[in-house]
C-alpha cells in the first residue's frame, strides 16, 4: 500500500511509521518537527516532509511563556492551520491518509476526492468532551481556564465527519465519541504500544515504608489535588508520596495557598527523570497513582506494571484496557477522593495484597501488545479499508477539496 501520515510533532506517528515501513509498505510522512529531530527515527529520511516553520517556533516560546496568552494560542491555531494547508497542497496519491487530529486540514478530503481513504487518528477523548471535562474541572477549583479555541474544535469535528474511520487509544475515548454522537461503526479502538524492553523491575520497595508514585505533568488534567487529598487520608507511619514530572512554580504556589501541599507532609516533588531512572522508582513504589479526569491512554500505567508496580488509575486514564480492577491495580471513577484514599489505605494495610498484585503486574504486561502489536492492528485496518468499494464523498467536501487541487480556497 501507499501511505501518508501527518502529525504536527512527533507522538506515536513515529512508531507507527516504523512498523509500516517494517512491513514493506510505501511511506510518506509529514510532521511539524525539524529534521535534525528525526534522525534516529529509523525510517528512509526520503520519506519525511518536514515543514517546522511554525511548529518550532512555537513549541519554543510555549516553554518560556506558557501557552496561556492570547498571543499564543492565536500561534497555536496557525500553527495547526498553516500545517494542515501544507499537507493538503503537497500530499501525493495514496491509497491510506492517517492524519493525527487537529491539523489534517482538508488532506483527507483530497485523498478521498482520488479514491482513497482516510483515517482521523484522535489521541484523546471527543474533543467537545475533553473541553466539557477541562472546563468543569477548573470551575471547580476556581482557577481561570482558556476553553479550546472554537476554529481548533471545529477543524476536529470537520475531520471527524470526513473520516472514514475514527482511530482512539482507548475504552475511555471511544465512550466519548459515543457520547457526542459519534456512530460506534466509525470508530475503532486501538491501544498504543509499550516499549517494555526500557522498564523492567530492578528493585524492591522498601518493606518498612509505604511509598506512593506519581508520573507525569503537575496539572488539574492529572487530578493532582484529588491525588493530594487522598494521600493525606492514609495513616502510615512512614507514607511518602514522590511525584514525578514537569511542574511550573506557579501551579506548586497555588497548591501551596489551597493547603493541598504543606511542609513536613512527605510529598517531593523530583520534576522530569530520565527513563533508567524512572524505573527505580517504580520497583522501589508500592503502588503508582494516576488520578487524571481526562486523556487518551497513559502508558505510564503499563511501565509501571513492568516494574512490579501496582497500579491505581481512573476510569479516564485508558486503565481499563491495560490491567483489571482488582488483580494488578484499582480502577476508580475521577474525582473520587474517598475511593483513591481507600484504595491506598488498603495497600498501606496489606503487604501481602501489594505483593499479589506486584505479581500479577508482571504476569501481565507479557500480554501486553507493543508496537508491532499496534501497527500490526493498524496496517490491518488500513488494508481492510483500501479494499472496501469507494463511498461518494459528500458535497460540501468535495468542493472543498476540488478547491484543494486547483490550488485555491474554498
Amino acid at each position: 500500500m501507499k501511505v501518508v501520515l501527518s502529525t504536527i510533532g512527533r507522538f506515536h506517528t513515529f512508531d507507527l511509521a516504523r512498523e509500516l515501513h517494517a512491513r514493506g509498505h510505501e511511506l510518506t510522512v509529514f510532521t511539524g518537527y525539524p529534521r535534525f529531530k528525526l534522525r534516529g527515527e529509523q525510517i528512509p529520511q526520503t520519506a519525511i516532509r518536514t515543514f517546522p516553520w511554525l511548529h518550532a517556533p512555537y513549541v519554543s516560546l510555549g516553554s518560556r511563556w506558557g501557552f496561556d496568552s492570547g498571543f499564543m494560542r492565536e500561534f497555536g491555531h496557525w500553527n495547526l492551520e498553516t500545517f494542515g494547508r501544507h499537507v493538503s497542497r503537497n500530499i501525493p496519491e495514496c491509497d491510506v491518509y492517517s492524519g493525527l487530529s487537529s491539523s489534517a486540514g482538508d488532506a483527507g478530503g483530497i485523498v478521498k476526492a482520488r479514491g482513497g481513504r482516510y483515517i482521523c487518528d484522535r489521541g484523546s477523548s471527543h474533543i467537545r468532551v475533553q473541553n466539557d471535562i477541562l472546563t468543569r474541572e477548573y470551575d471547580i477549583w476556581g482557577m481561570p481556564y482558556d476553553r479550546i479555541d472554537a476554529r481548533v474544535i471545529d477543524r476536529e469535528e470537520r475531520e471527524y465527519a470526513m473520516a472514514d474511520i475514527v482511530t482512539v487509544p482507548s475504552t475511555f475515548a471511544y465512550r466519548s465519541f459515543v457520547d457526542a454522537g459519534v456512530a460506534a461503526a466509525k470508530l475503532r479502538v486501538i491501544p498504543y504500544g509499550v516499549n517494555l524492553t526500557r522498564f523492567q523491575k530492578v528493585g524492591d520497595p522498601d518493606p518498612a515504608a509505604f511509598d506512593v508514585l506519581y508520573v507525569g505533568g503537575v496539572n488539574l488534567q492529572k487530578g493532582i489535588p484529588y491525588l493530594l487529598q487522598a494521600f493525606a487520608r492514609v495513616e502510615h507511619r512512614l507514607k511518602r508520596l514522590t511525584i514525578v514530572g514537569h511542574y511550573e512554580r506557579p501551579m506548586l504556589n497555588w497548591l501551596r495557598q489551597r493547603g493541598l501541599v504543606k511542609d513536613g507532609d512527605r510529598v517531593r516533588f523530583m520534576g522530569p527523570m530520565p527513563q533508567p531512572e524512572l524505573k527505580q522508582f517504580m520497583s522501589r513504589s508500592h503502588v503508582m497513582v494516576l488520578a487524571s479526569v481526562q486523556e487518551g491512554l497513559a502508558l505510564v500505567q503499563a511501565e509501571a506494571l513492568a516494574c512490579g508496580c501496582p497500579v491505581i488509575g481512573t476510569r479516564h486514564t485508558g486503565a481499563e484496557d491495560l490491567f483489571t480492577d482488582g488483580k494488578e491495580g484499582f480502577i476508580v471513577p475521577i474525582r473520587d477522593v474517598d475511593a483513591l484514599a481507600e484504595r491506598m489505605q488498603t495497600l498501606a494495610d496489606d503487604p501481602h495484597r501489594r505483593q499479589m498484585m506486584s505479581a500479577a503486574a508482571l504476569a501481565r504486561v507479557t500480554h501486553l501488545g507493543g508496537w508491532s502489536t499496534y501497527g500490526e492492528r493498524v496496517a490491518g485496518l488500513m488494508e481492510e479499508l483500501a479494499a472496501r468499494p469507494a463511498p461518494p464523498v459528500p458535497p460540501a467536501h468535495a468542493g472543498q477539496a476540488a478547491a484543494q487541487l486547483s490550488g485555491s480556497r474554498p
